[in-house]
């Protein structure tokens, strides 16, 4: 079944590469801003439809010392800037119900954490808010059973509900991509590829996420190739000092080039 619909000028399921990106966790507004307007120089420049991210509060970070954020008040405010000062759609994880009528006044699409893609209540209130809901498949949920999960989205009447692949749990401490799960989960809605969570090894570094991001390119190149419909990656200028998933992330000054490979790549598919 196809499904296409809009976010902002970015239109999704139809055809176009677009881009999810920015840093895990707000850190401060001035870098969240830093990284929005590099970002979209970097996409503006390519021709590719931009979609912000980033959260306001990280709550299932591996340990209780790990930073989650500014919180919902702070942290949607600095969002809501974002997207004034700059005009793209932005996206941001929630993980209460309640919190869903509150992001949805900030951001264009409310993003349902993989942890969280069964919870019902949750699915729900971010459905009848209205805005796009972008649901990322369990690590632990077959590809056929994410029918499920928008089932309980579209419920509410809210069609603009798309899916994003981010690794099966294999082992401990690892995920793996099974580039099957693209064609299972498009006859659900738009399918969007996780390069940065997908190369994520949880809770493997002492209480943190390790990573391994020389095979993000790798993976993103396969994703697209395979017909992913758009693309999500953490992007960050400095890495080494995030203050979440700084293991998986790919290195702000990567970008460009990544992008010029994968839109000739989507081309070539196409």
């Amino acid at each position: 079944m196809k499904h296409t619909f809009e976010i902002g000028p970015v239109l999704v399921g139809a055809g176009e590469l677009f881009l999810i990106a920015g840093p895990c966790v707000i850190e401060s507004e001035a870098h969240v801003r830093k990284m929005a307007d590099a970002i979209q120089k970097i996409t503006s420049d390519l021709g590719v439809p931009y979609i912000f991210k980033a959260s306001y509060d990280k709550a299932n970070r591996t340990s209780v010392k790990s930073f989650r954020g500014p919180g919902i008040v702070e942290g949607t405010r600095i969002l809501r800037a974002v997207a004034e000062a700059t005009g793209l759609p932005v996206l941001t994880d929630v993980h209460e119900a309640g919190h869903c009528e509150i992001a949805a006044e900030a951001v264009d699409v409310l993003q349902i954490p993989a942890f969280l893609c069964r919870q019902t209540d949750l699915l729900v209130a971010a459905g009848k808010t209205g805005r796009a809901v972008n649901i990322k498949k369990g690590q632990f949920v077959a590809p056929w059973d994410m029918q499920y999960p928008v089932e309980k989205t579209r419920s509410t009447g809210n069609e603009r509900v798309f899916l994003t692949e981010r690794g099966a749990s294999f082992g401990y401490n690892n995920l793996v991509v099974d580039f099957r799960s693209f064609p299972v989960m498009r006859e659900f809605g738009p399918i969007v590829f996780d390069g940065t969570h997908s190369v994520q090894q949880p809770s493997a570094a002492n209480g943190v996420s390790g990573g391994q991001p020389e095979f993000i390119p790798l993976l993103a190149r396969a994703a697209v190739a395979a017909g992913v419909d758009g693309l999500f990656l953490e992007v960050h200028d400095d890495p080494a000092n995030a203050k979440s998933d700084g293991a998986n992330a790919l290195d702000l000054k990567n970008l460009k080039p990544l992008l010029e490979k994968l839109l000739a790549i989507h081309a070539a598919a196409k």
